[in-house]
């Protein structure tokens, strides 16, 4: 790339559920945006991180893992994924160790697509002798790939030669965003995203699931903001572990939610929580759109 070109365009992160997807693309942008757990399916939208430089810019979209819908939900998560094709310039396709072509139907658009494509073979940090490169040798049997790359997002490992590849398949183009945007998503949403991870991490079986969180106040000044969200479950049982003994469980979320917060803000937060229920919410048009899930 000559001093006076510059290069510019968007980088769709896609892949099976719990590959690393997040962790990648909180690696790359160098920001924290995407929340982490070690369960499946915890991203539902397409998330963009952009990173700037002076000659550069780079807009990665984290996506929902990619899988066979069960509900409303799953499907509009499915159309977040199919929408990323649409602007792509660059596909980075992330799968690990351990994960298998199967025939999935979902996956066939790797056979005849036509961005470019990167292979990132993930979480690498824990191959044992040839495990990487076999499973790389694999996934190329069955699909053509522009470029192949083993790294480990979480120990940040061929990071910054992951981004040199990037750049080397990204057009020439001007900036599409100020160069001080870091992503297209309001504080809210991060409150909500924030919120919903330390669910994850404190609740078992279908509860995290079952859960959303919507934000309907945040009022920022000079030394605090002030955000009050409810948490919605599908079920009346469902409040009542969410809340726990004596309000135990939700006090604990709160906490870890506000610190988190906190960090990513800068600031001081007050949080206030409330758990709503909403029927069966992940099944209803209507109620996935109110909750943002709407291309």
């Amino acid at each position: 790339m000559s001093e006076k070109s510059h290069k510019a365009g968007f980088i769709s992160i896609i892949g099976k559920p719990n590959v690393g997807k997040s962790t990648l693309m909180n690696a790359l942008v160098g920001e924290r945006l995407s929340i982490i757990t070690s369960k499946a399916q915890t991203t539902r939208h397409r998330i963009m991180g952009i990173l700037s430089g002076e000659n550069f810019q780079v807009i990665y979209s984290d996506t929902p893992g990619i899988l066979k819908p069960e509900y409303k939900l799953h499907e509009t998560m499915m159309s977040f994924v199919n929408s990323s094709f649409e602007d792509a310039d660059v596909l980075l396709f992330v799968t690990d160790l351990y994960e298998k072509y199967d025939g999935e139907k979902q996956l066939d658009f790797l056979k005849d697509i036509k961005i470019p494509t990167i292979l990132v073979m993930n979480k690498v940090d824990l191959a044992k002798g040839s495990q990487a490169e076999d499973k790389i040798a694999y996934w190329k049997e069955m699909f053509d790939f522009d470029a192949e790359i083993m790294v480990s997002a979480l120990e940040k490992l061929n990071i910054q030669e992951l981004f040199s590849k990037i750049i080397d398949l990204l057009p020439e183009h001007e900036a599409y965003f100020p160069k001080d945007e870091l992503t297209d998503k309001p504080e809210r949403f991060f409150v909500n995203e924030i919120i919903r991870e330390k669910i994850f991490l404190n609740y078992k079986k279908e509860i995290p699931y079952s859960c959303e969180v919507v934000t309907h106040t945040f009022k920022e000044d000079e030394k605090i903001i002030r955000i009050m969200s409810d948490i919605y479950v599908e079920r009346k049982s469902q409040k009542g572990i969410v809340i726990g003994h004596r309000g135990e469980a939700i006090k604990k979320v709160g906490i870890q939610a506000r610190e988190e917060l906190e960090k990513f803000f800068g600031k001081q937060v007050h949080l206030e929580t409330f758990v709503k229920v909403e029927q069966d919410w992940r099944k209803k048009e209507l109620k996935l759109k109110g909750f943002g899930y709407s291309n």
